[in-house]
């Protein structure tokens, strides 16, 4: 399966994006021949190669010989679906500019049939937008993965007047995306760039195992001291490894708690989505004993976890930080054992079994109702699945 990873070191934006997928191998002359289906009169497009702090990459420059600024959602989409071009690349930049629409009511909060668009209506965003649908498609990209993005910061100078970076629907897109701030004080992240990056990326984080074909880098137009202005692209086939995915640990030092209420804490902490809870005993200031409290939790979750840590224990703070995780494939075996069915969990990798054992649950209740040793019951089961894996 043909996949592409977006590298958003210096953040991403819509001239960018389509800068490096050319770069990477889209032919410029197909994204103009694609372009020219919208039939939006007097644009051009010049992609250039140019270096970013001594790195390579396309600059895309799209000239416009009138200035329209304002249009509608529904203008927009009627430009795009009564083109000519291919339904998917319809499809994907409708349900872009959707998106965009969609967050634009909600920060002026209005009716999303009264939004007009002022940057990202303009006919180069339609462009980096149809674009950047057109190039994923010309590549044969069948998933999208992104890196966090990079939002900058400072201020930027908007329809609207100066706003913060990020700007309100550059915020808004990036919702429960990991994000973080890195380098100059200046937009890095656009409202275009978020919305493209937020609609079709499968996922945000590390790159996906896999065997890079092409590499592609678009340049922004500004160069910034010691940071390489580009947006990467890396385009290749799925391996057959597992991917890693990202994930944050969430620990806690206390020494001032009853050790009963770790016990609670910890099935809290699991009850509410934490992806595991360890409990380990340290010593402290003084030499005082306490316990460090670790939490798995998916970055929807890190911010819920992190205030019942905080409500539910005495310490006085938590630290976070982000980790990989490669996780085998799991399955559910039954086996039948002379005291009854116990499921067998079976992780695999591959096709290949790495790791089998009993479910605890269903040996300990067998060993309740039947009034045997548990370890025979587990004995029993385990040697059931080897026997069955042995058969096939």
């Amino acid at each position: 399966m043909k996949i592409c990873y977006l590298d958003c070191f210096s953040g991403v934006a819509g001239d960018m994006l389509l800068g490096a997928l050319v770069d990477a191998g889209v032919d410029p002359a197909h994204v103009r021949e694609e372009i020219a289906k919208l039939g939006l009169e007097g644009v051009e497009l010049h992609f250039e190669p140019c270096k970013r702090s001594g790195i390579s990459g396309t600059n895309l420059t799209v000239e416009v010989a009138h200035d329209h600024s304002h249009r509608s959602l529904s203008k927009i989409e009627e430009i795009i679906g009564s083109s000519g071009l291919d339904e998917d690349v319809k499809e994907r930049s409708i349900r872009i500019f959707r998106r965009l629409g969609e967050v634009e009511a909600a920060v002026h909060q209005i009716p999303i049939e009264k939004v007009h668009f002022h940057e990202v209506g303009a006919l180069d965003a339609i462009v980096d937008i149809v674009g950047a649908c057109v190039g994923f498609k010309a590549l044969g990209i069948e998933k999208i993965y992104c890196s966090p993005l990079n939002l900058g910061s400072g201020t930027v100078k908007a329809a609207h007047g100066v706003m913060p970076v990020p700007a309100p629907a550059t915020a808004s897109l990036v919702k429960d995306v990991p994000t973080y701030a890195d380098g100059p004080e200046v937009e890095l992240t656009t409202p275009t760039g978020a919305a493209i990056v937020t609609t079709l990326a499968e996922s945000f984080g590390a790159m996906p195992a896999m065997r890079i074909e092409s590499v592609g880098y678009g340049a922004g137009d500004r160069e910034f001291k010691g940071r390489a202005n580009l947006t990467r692209v890396l385009v290749g086939e799925a391996s057959s490894a597992p991917e890693a995915t990202q994930i944050h640990v969430i620990e806690a030092n206390v020494d001032d708690m009853s050790p009963e209420w770790v016990g609670y804490v910890r099935e809290k902490l699991l009850e509410e989505g934490a992806l595991d809870v360890t409990v380990a005993p340290v010593y402290m200031k003084k030499d005082r004993p306490g316990f460090t409290i670790s939490v798995l939790a998916r970055t929807e979750d890190r911010e819920r976890l992190g205030d019942l840590l905080l409500t539910e224990t005495t310490t006085i703070g938590i630290r976070t930080h982000t980790a990989e995780r490669r996780v085998l494939e799991r399955t559910s075996q039954p086996v039948e054992t002379p005291h009854g069915t116990v499921n067998v969990k079976v992780a695999s990798e591959n096709g290949a079994v790495r790791n089998a054992a009993p479910e605890y649950d269903d040996c300990r209740r067998i060993a309740r109702e039947k009034n045997v040793p548990f370890k025979e019951v587990w004995q029993q089961a385990q040697f059931a699945y080897m026997s069955l894996k042995t058969k096939s």
